[in-house]
């Protein structure tokens, strides 16, 4: 005899379902290509991100730029990034907006603070980029760092090896999608309330799939691979769904926390971490001076960071917009848990000297935290094993809509079968 209590939970499982299959199964689509992003961009475009490592040294962050300004003479740069692999290429940043480089195309879209909330890890620099950790401008209007394009440079030659608008690609259109369906606010509210619903779908999923009794539990953990094929899509859909139903939990979990703010400020108020983001400090302008006063050369800020932290993997550079901005020196360890999970320090513009610094440890922890939602969203937290992973977990969350109708179509044959034969009898 059926429990009224399961069958009350199967009826809201399948209609919870139902309702919102399609947009599960797009978001599982979408994110599972998400997941090799990097592996992807890197394969699709190799000449942009490697070279050839040269037996001679790197040309300096000034030669850099002046080939650069010599690629586009009106262009403002605004940082770089030099790796410390020698077969990479240089990423120098680009000031977006209007009159800048690439024109409109340097805009940041609407939303793309929202992207930058999920990247709350991520340090950032300017007023705007206090609240929520927001990023690069409230809104996104490409006024911080990655706010226009990025031109990647050959450091051994100065070559220009190509240019790449982060808000113009492929996958920022993909993510878009993924996060709102281009849509703006209400595309992202969409998604978070479809989220949420997955959420309750996946437990619901695990209160049927749990068995009444011990010897109904083996034919659930185990694929009847000879059977025909409705007790295959039966097997796909419930067998399959108990072994994803935990990873999709905490996809659709952090999915949750990057669509609304009220779980990152809820965040912050449990752990006791600042509702607001600290400005970066400011720089100090030398006085009387008639002309414009000279700044630190970045490479002098470059050979800092070496020295702080001689076996880094990557440092960056933001540049100042005003006279007063400070530099942000970003370092990425070995061994990050994130890519973002970077050791900063502002320096005097003028001086060069620190005015403040915070390693990751030192970061507030309910910073931290929501620095976590996208790469573990991704699957990008342990690197390459767990993105495979999270590209087959993405593949079989976006069968389940379609094998659970499959199963709820079947049912309602057999029940129309069933109904004339009662009769007959």
């Amino acid at each position: 005899m059926k429990s009224p209590v399961k069958s009350f939970i199967r009826t809201i499982h399948l209609w919870l379902g139902l309702a919102s299959g399609l947009v599960i199964v797009f978001v599982c689509l979408t994110g599972s290509i998400l997941a090799f992003e990097t592996e992807l961009e890197h394969a699709w475009h190799p000449a942009r991100y490697t070279v050839a490592p040269a037996t001679t040294p790197a040309l300096s962050l000034a030669q850099l730029t002046a080939a650069v300004q010599a690629y586009k003479p009106k262009a403002k740069i605004s940082g770089f990034k030099v790796y410390a692999d020698p077969a990479r290429s240089v990423e120098v940043s680009l000031a977006g907006g209007p009159g800048g480089p690439g024109g409109k195309g340097g805009e940041g879209r609407k939303g793309e603070g929202e992207r930058n909330k999920a990247d709350a890890g991520r340090p950032a620099q300017g007023p705007a980029a206090v609240k929520g950790g927001e990023g690069p401008g409230k809104g996104g209007k490409g006024k911080g760092d990655g706010g226009g394009p990025r031109v990647y440079v050959n450091p051994y030659t100065g070559a220009i090896l190509g240019e790449m608008n982060p808000r113009g690609n492929f996958f920022h259109t993909v993510e878009q999608l993924h996060r709102g369906l281009v849509a703006g606010k209400i595309g992202k509210l969409v998604m978070g309330v479809s989220a949420s619903i997955f959420l309750f779908i996946l437990a619901t999923g695990l209160v049927l799939w749990w068995p009444t009794a011990r010897k109904a539990l083996t034919p659930r953990l185990k694929i009847k691979w000879g059977s025909g094929w409705k007790r295959l899509n039966h097997d796909f859909h419930i067998v399959l769904g108990f072994y994803a139903s935990l990873f999709l939990f905490v996809m659709a979990l952090t999915g949750v926390g990057m669509s609304f703010d009220w779980v990152g400020q809820s965040i912050n108020k449990l752990t006791h971490s600042p509702l607001k983001r600290p400005e970066p400090p400011v720089s100090v302008v030398p006085a009387g001076q008639a002309q414009r006063p000279a700044k630190i050369a970045a490479d002098a800020v470059l050979a800092l960071a070496r020295q702080q932290a001689p076996a880094a993997e990557s440092y960056s550079l933001q540049l100042p917009k005003e006279p007063t901005g400070s530099i942000r020196v970003a370092v990425l360890r070995p061994g990050a848990i994130t890519e973002n999970a970077t050791d900063e320090v502002y320096l005097d513009q003028y001086s060069g000297q620190v005015i403040s610094g915070q390693t990751y440890a030192q970061r507030p922890v309910g910073q931290r935290i929501r620095g976590l939602f996208k790469p573990v969203h991704t699957g990008a937290i342990g690197g390459l094993p767990t993105k495979v992973l999270a590209f087959i977990i993405a593949l079989l969350g976006a069968t389940f809509p379609v094998t659970g109708t499959i199963l709820w179509l079947n049912r309602i044959r057999k029940k129309g079968k069933k109904q004339p034969q009662l009769q007959a009898a």
